[in-house]
C-alpha cells in the first residue's frame, strides 16, 4: 500500500490538470461520473495515503488500497482493472485497481487535516493528546492509526520504531514522555526522508530494518513478527529496541 509520501509525488504527477476542464470520462468505479464532464479540476488536495479531485460541484476521493496504480496519458492496464479515466484537452489521467468515490465538498469540511503527517497544517500536540488517550494500544498499531498518523504506513512504522528504540508491541501508556515525543517528531522526519530518498530512488537501500534478517547496530537476528490488532510485518531487534 502506497504511503504518505508516494501519494504526495502522484499528486505533483497529477498537478499539470489543475485548472483545466474534463471533457470525457470512463472507468468501471461505481457512481455517477458523467456529471464530471464540463467540470474544471479546482485542486488536488491529499491527506494521507488519500488524493481528493476537487471539482466545482463534487470530489472524487482516490484511495489506492495495495495494489493501485495510476499512468497518465496512457492506458497501462485493461479495462476490467481501469476504475476511472479523466480525459482534458492536454492528456488523461488513469487509475487502475482502487477505491475511487464521489463525496460533496462538504465532507471535505469533516476530515482533521492536521493529523495528515506530511502536511503543513499537522498538529504534533493534537497526536500527542491521542497517544496519551490510548495507553493500552501498541504502538505498532498507534504509528497505523490513520486517525492519529496520516499517511503513516509499514515501512514508515518500522523505521521509525527502529530510529527510536522501541520494540512495536511497546504499548503507549508505558513509554516515557521524551520517547512518546520522538515517536511523533521521528514519524514525520521519517516521512520526509522517505519523500527524499523516493525522489532519488534510493528508498530501499535506506532501510534499516524493513525487510531486512540483521540489526545494522549489533549484528543481531532481527526479529520477524506479525504485530499488532492489523497483524502487520514487523522487523525489530530485540537488544537494541526495548520493550515497554
Amino acid at each position: 500500500m502506497p504511503e504518505g509520501p508516494s501519494i504526495i509525488l502522484m499528486k505533483e504527477s497529477l498537478q499539470p490538470f489543475a485548472g483545466q476542464q474534463v471533457t470525457e470520462v470512463s472507468g468501471n468505479a461505481k457512481f455517477e461520473k458523467e456529471v464530471f464532464i464540463g467540470q474544471s479540476l479546482l485542486e488536488i488536495r491529499t491527506f494521507g495515503k488519500q488524493t481528493y479531485l476537487i471539482f466545482e460541484k463534487s470530489a472524487i476521493c482516490i484511495h489506492l488500497l495495495m495494489f493501485g496504480s495510476y499512468s497518465i496519458n496512457e492506458q497501462t492496464k485493461p479495462d476490467k482493472s481501469l476504475r476511472l479515466a479523466l480525459f482534458f484537452s492536454t492528456g488523461s489521467i488513469y487509475f487502475y485497481t482502487c477505491s475511487v468515490k464521489s463525496v460533496p465538498l462538504e465532507y471535505l469540511s469533516t476530515i482533521d487535516w492536521e493529523a495528515d503527517i506530511m502536511s503543513d497544517q499537522w498538529n504534533s500536540k493534537k497526536a500527542g493528546e491521542k497517544l496519551k488517550s490510548n495507553p493500552k494500544m501498541m504502538v505498532c498499531d498507534a504509528l497505523m492509526n490513520q486517525d492519529i498518523f496520516s499517511g503513516v504506513g509499514n515501512i514508515i512504522k518500522n523505521e521509525v520504531l527502529f530510529r527510536i528504540g522501541v520494540q512495536p508491541e511497546s504499548l503507549l501508556g508505558n513509554l516515557p514522555a521524551k520517547k512518546r515525543k520522538e515517536l511523533i517528531a521521528e514519524a514525520r522526519n521519517y516521512s520526509f526522508d522517505f519523500l527524499k530518498w523516493k525522489r532519488e530512488s534510493v528508498l530501499k537501500k535506506q532501510w534499516l530494518v524493513h525487510t531486512k534478517s540483521v540489526c545494522p547496530i549489533c549484528g543481531q537476528k532481527l526479529i520477524k513478527k506479525q504485530t499488532g490488532v492489523g497483524k502487520r510485518r514487523s522487523f525489530f531487534c530485540e537488544k537494541d529496541q526495548k520493550l515497554y
